[in-house]
């Protein structure tokens, strides 16, 4: 056998019974045999480095080089589900699927693994990229530090497609999380608050072999590609765990809604005897047609939603309560208590969101208070121990009527619950919010500046407001406490390299109350430039899809104080794009301008989604209702019979999906 021949038949079994031992637990040799394999191969490649292979089963162990990572775009974007927490809000969710396709449907149920998403692509067979979830639209590359994970495929057997990805969790199990901890505490190193967070701080560590030795695990639980084995989910991911993949052996599909229950109820108590950690159910549509056809929201998938099991609770005591102001002036009391250990971290704050809250719960201070943690990172106190009050009972808490910050009257709006402080142009914490806001990666994005630096150069007088930061120099700012040559190099080319952010990130970054990414695409789309935004009436912007009085009037506030048009108008000034660029002017016609339709079936050749956009690119409106005013429902299979019998009691035209799509050709 020569040295070639010896290295693929050594890798070819290192491969096969890595997958024995961690995928299907069945071992067939011994840890010892496995080790002898594994040294020999690693000699082997250390002579021949001709035959060098990024997949070979000794990247496994890692590399002690440091690398940084590099982001990458996702192919399909990473959204997050929606999340609820009562079996009435799963019911909700299940009738609207049922409403919304008309036809027979499955659930797969699924355990919520707490862990951090990973997205890998294959290629002939071959781990070439893991990505992590990043912001959704892309991510950090750390291919070399999933490849240590055991229970990753590097290599696939059997009938895959060529191309394809695969969704998944990366987890550290209980036992190596606890191992972990026992290692830090003894070198005297600060404690990980829990597995998830251990896994996703090990997961971007730059030396890989740091992330082999930490023993991460992962559940593979999405298929994505062109060329799927199967229609159902459910299906493809059976086929997956031929093909070498690690499929929780806990799915299950439900035909009904009694079954979905059965399935939560059941994991709610055996969950706690897994070895890694979960914090509730994920139910999904099977059908990857029905899943196409139900399509997503701006934020979620319409055919998945994730059920979060109750929160632990925790009892402590009541010290104090602090106010924090917000980049919006909303105020926010925290009660600071005495620590106590909740769901695996130390909670020493927990937030009481408003006054009602405060008066319902009639607080005073020294209470002993129940703290939960539920779908919320900060927690919230839930009830108090009244039967623990003594003799020296503290003063009632009752909510403050002036800003913490700058001493302004409180105003509270009518239907809300918080209450705001006014002075947006002169109160600290809300200055320095609406550039942190504007920085942040989902809107203007720049590099190497963050809430710390935001603050310093705040409390120096170096900006007051968004715009100040587009007149930074290197000099400025290079001799700053923690800063220097490259890093003040490094925060300008990032402030000079915002200025190629497109428009509706621009109008997001503004601030503007009520306008979140969403808000700012249809308004980006439903007009060509800044100026246009301005200068829209109220009628005008409510008729765009989605947008209400409340947007529409926050909106024309904003524009209508001086000191926010003023701030526009210097940062038109910096170079910003306030205005669709010329491409994406191109793509829109004006085939549908003054049209309102309804979108309402299942449909063949593309999602309701698309759907909506091939709309609104073509001038039209998408609307949720019937009305005289609806121009033409865009119907596909099933269309339900309510809205057929108020068409055709309207007079109103109902197209079919290949009619529509000539009509746009």
């Amino acid at each position: 056998m020569t040295s070639k021949e010896r290295i693929d038949w050594l890798r070819a079994e290192l491969h096969r019974h890595n997958y024995n031992y961690y995928v299907m637990n069945a071992p067939e040799i011994t840890d010892k045999e496995f080790d002898d394999l594994m040294r020999e191969l690693q000699d082997l490649e250390k002579e021949h480095p001709e035959y060098a292979d990024e997949n070979s089963p000794t990247m496994r162990v890692g590399s002690d080089l440091n690398k940084n990572f590099t982001q990458v775009a996702h192919k399909y974007p990473m959204l997050s589900l929606g999340n609820t927490y009562s079996e009435s809000e799963v019911t909700d969710f299940y009738e609207r699927v049922k409403k919304a396709l008309n036809e027979d449907f499955e659930i797969c149920c699924e355990l919520k693994y707490d862990g951090t998403s990973i997205s890998l692509t294959y290629e002939d067979g071959k781990l070439v990229r893991a990505v992590t979830r990043g912001d959704g639209e892309k991510g950090d590359d750390v291919t070399d530090n999933v490849k240590t994970i055991r229970t990753i495929p590097l290599v696939l057997h059997g009938d895959y497609p060529s191309t394809f990805e695969i969704r998944g969790e990366i987890l550290m199990p209980w036992e190596s999380f606890e191992a972990l901890n026992r290692e830090r505490e003894a070198r005297e190193e600060p404690l990980f608050a829990n597995p998830r967070n251990a896994a996703s701080g090990t997961l971007k560590s730059q030396n890989s072999s740091v992330v082999a030795a930490r023993k991460l695990d992962a559940y593979l639980y999405y298929l994505l590609g062109e060329d799927l084995p199967a229609d159902g989910h459910y299906e493809c991911l059976q086929k997956a765990a031929q093909w070498g993949f690690k499929i929780s052996e806990h799915m299950k599909k439900a035909r009904t809604l009694e079954e979905v229950f059965d399935y939560i109820n059941y994991w709610d108590t055996e969950r706690k005897n897994l070895p890694v950690a979960t914090d509730g159910i994920v139910l999904k549509v099977n059908s990857l047609r029905q899943q196409k056809n139900l399509g997503y929201t701006a934020k979620s998938p319409r055919w998945a939603i994730a059920y979060k099991f109750q929160a632990e609770r925790a009892l402590t005591r009541l010290n104090k309560v602090s106010y924090q102001v917000g980049r919006t002036g909303a105020i926010t009391p925290v009660a600071n208590l005495d620590p106590v250990q909740l769901s695996g971290t130390v909670v020493k704050r927990a937030s009481l969101h408003n006054a009602d809250i405060i008066e319902g719960l009639d607080l005073h201070i020294g209470d002993m208070v129940y703290v939960e943690k539920g779908g919320e990172i900060i927690p919230k106190i839930t009830g108090v121990d009244t039967d623990a009050r003594g003799m020296l009972l503290g003063e009632k808490v009752k909510f403050i009527t002036r800003c913490p910050e700058c001493g302004t009257p409180l105003v509270r709006f009518e239907g809300e619950a918080a209450h705001y402080c006014p002075n947006e142009t002169a109160c600290p914490p809300q200055i320095k919010g609406k550039i942190e806001h504007f920085i942040s990666r989902r809107a203007m994005n720049i590099d190497g500046l963050g809430p710390e630096t935001v603050d310093m150069f705040y409390r120096l007088k170096l900006i007051k407001d968004a715009a100040d930061l587009y007149h930074l120099t290197v000099d400025d700012i290079k001799d700053l406490d923690r800063m220097g040559q490259k890093s003040a190099e490094n925060i300008v080319n990032g402030i000079a390299a915002s200025r190629s952010v497109p428009f509706e990130r621009v109008l997001f970054a503004l601030g503007i109350r009520f306008v979140g990414e969403t808000v700012a695409k249809k308004i980006a789309r439903s007009f060509k430039s800044i100026d246009e935004v301005e200068q829209a009436s109220l009628e005008t912007l409510m008729s765009i899809d989605e947008i209400g009085e409340k947007i529409a009037q926050s909106i024309v506030s904003y524009f209508g104080n001086p000191l926010n048009h003023n701030l526009v108008e210097r940062l038109k000034e910096a170079g910003l794009q306030f205005s669709r660029s010329e491409e994406d002017l191109s793509g829109y016609t004006d085939k549908l301008a003054g049209q309102s339709i309804v979108i309402s079936g299942v449909f063949e050749h593309h999602s309701r989604d698309e759907y909506k956009e091939m709309i609104e690119r073509n001038g039209g409106k998408n609307v949720g209702s019937i009305s005289s005013k609806t121009s033409f429902i865009l119907a596909g299979a099933n269309m339900g019979p309510a809205k057929l019998e108020k068409a055709q009691k309207l007079g109103i035209r109902i197209m079919s999906e290949n009619e529509f799509l000539d009509l746009l050709s």
